[in-house]
């Protein structure tokens, strides 16, 4: 999650001759702690702080999740914190928390695609969320999604909305609009009560190995993953969680709210009537700050198929629109930058990392249908699952439990983790060197 940054003569005077052996990932983390709190301009991982602190001003909290020591989305956090004046007056009227870790994280208040590496919540003291910002749809292409400029839309939003639910009658209820962007109770209240997580504590250990002290938010979804995997196929939405608008159709303006930028033919959005340009001012009722308050109502929708009532602004005027979501939905999106994506390697394919065939298909391939490239075999423990199996890097994989259209390796892991159980064995056939192999692929825990 967040990082932030002390001086090398700091560290020096902390550890003395030590300082020399500390290894960097450590340093950085320490240097990113005393860095922000001698700024005083973000409270540190100290949500309780801000939270106490927006109570006696009156102030919205701003809370920015952020990986360390995680090199992705670094630039955009960078100049969050450092350099972009046009964030400055609108976080000013903000209480600024970061938050760097998932120990002791309340996950009945702070639900999000953990496969992210920075995530942003706008709330109240009170608990109440007003909206979140961030997305990801690629391994380490962040610009597609965000931009300081959707940050500063979001955050003017979010402005607006705490003015508003300030102005309410006293004791009067939280609006159903505001209520629905808070989620169901969680399966354990705080990350280091799930069973994979358990060796971790309450919070980061500054007197020892601090970067291994520290929960990851993506560990947080590849625990609830292994914990529900043990019970029985993984749910739709724990497989695919967050889905991303563009597997749908609708591509989203990153330096906007939710404006509509392009919409796919024969896409679920375009049967639903988005255009470009369209301002989408509510989904289900719920205001949007972002995509990734788009996310979220795409998240609380029924895998199985629903429908999103969406209020748009189009020309001046307000159009109200019906997205009719088709069953299995969710199964249009990719899972493969996700870094969950290696736990669900493990389970679904041995430890194969699959890939759609480059150029054209050699001989003994099919010239229709599945065409998946082992562009890894795992060589340790249960990744080398596959290996022992007799796969080898380079196979072609055209045939997988008797099924030829399961063109990506999002759709193996869907075939896999919604159907199947540890210790079932899958008919896998692949051609190598020109011939064509059947072998099975063990279904791992």
């Amino acid at each position: 999650m967040p990082r932030l940054l002390l001086t090398s003569a700091l560290l020096l005077a902390l550890a003395g001759p030590a300082a020399a052996q500390v290894n960097p990932r450590e340093k950085k983390v320490r240097d990113d702690k005393a860095k922000v709190e001698a700024a005083g301009y973000w409270i540190y991982n100290d949500l309780p702080k801000a939270r106490a602190e927006a109570k006696a001003a009156g102030k919205p909290i701003v809370a920015v999740f952020r990986c360390i020591p995680c090199e992705e989305c670094v630039k955009l956090d960078d100049e969050l914190v450092d350099t972009d004046e046009a964030l400055k007056p609108l976080l000013a009227q903000y209480v600024r928390v970061r938050i760097v870790s998932a120990n002791g994280l309340d996950l009945s208040l702070f639900q999000y695609d953990t496969d992210q590496s920075f995530a942003v919540f706008m709330l109240n003291a009170d608990g109440t969320i007003y909206g979140r910002f961030g997305t990801r749809s690629d391994r380490t292409n962040w610009i597609g999604d965000v931009s300081l400029l959707g940050l500063a839309k979001a955050l003017a939003g979010g402005l607006e909305l705490h003015r508003e639910y300030a102005a309410r009658p006293a004791g009067a209820p939280v609006p159903p609009g505001l209520a629905a962007k808070r989620g169901p109770a969680p399966l354990f209240p705080v990350p280091e009560r799930f069973p994979a997580l358990t060796k971790y504590g309450a919070g980061l250990d500054y007197q020892g190995k601090v970067v291994q002290s520290c929960i990851h938010c993506h560990q947080v979804g590849d625990a609830q993953r292994e914990h529900l995997w043990k019970a029985g196929p993984l749910p739709e939405d724990v497989l695919f969680p967050y889905p991303h608008p563009k597997a749908l159709g609708l591509i989203l303006d990153p330096r906007e709210t939710a404006t509509v930028k392009d919409v796919v033919p024969g896409s679920p959005a375009e049967a639903a009537g988005f255009k470009a340009g369209d301002s989408i001012r509510a989904m289900n009722g719920q205001r949007l700050l972002s995509i990734a308050d788009v996310q979220w109502v795409l998240q609380r929708t029924p895998p199985a198929g629903g429908t999103i009532a969406a209020e748009v602004r189009r020309g001046g005027a307000t159009t109200n629109l019906t997205w009719k979501l088709p069953a299995s939905w969710r199964r249009a999106d990719d899972l493969s930058w996700r870094a969950s994506s290696w736990g669900l390697r493990r389970m679904a394919t041995g430890g194969i990392k699959l890939e759609p065939l480059p150029g054209g298909r050699p001989a003994g391939v099919p010239a229709t249908g599945m065409a998946l490239l082992a562009k890894h075999v795992g060589e340790y423990g249960p990744h080398a699952a596959a290996k022992n199996a007799g796969f080898r890097k380079d196979d072609v994989i055209v045939s997988f439990d008797g099924r030829t259209d399961l063109t990506r390796e999002s759709d193996v892991f869907a075939h896999v983790l919604l159907g199947k159980r540890p210790g079932d064995a899958v008919a896998v056939r692949v051609v190598r060197a020109g011939r064509p192999l059947d072998l099975k692929l063990p279904v791992q825990p």
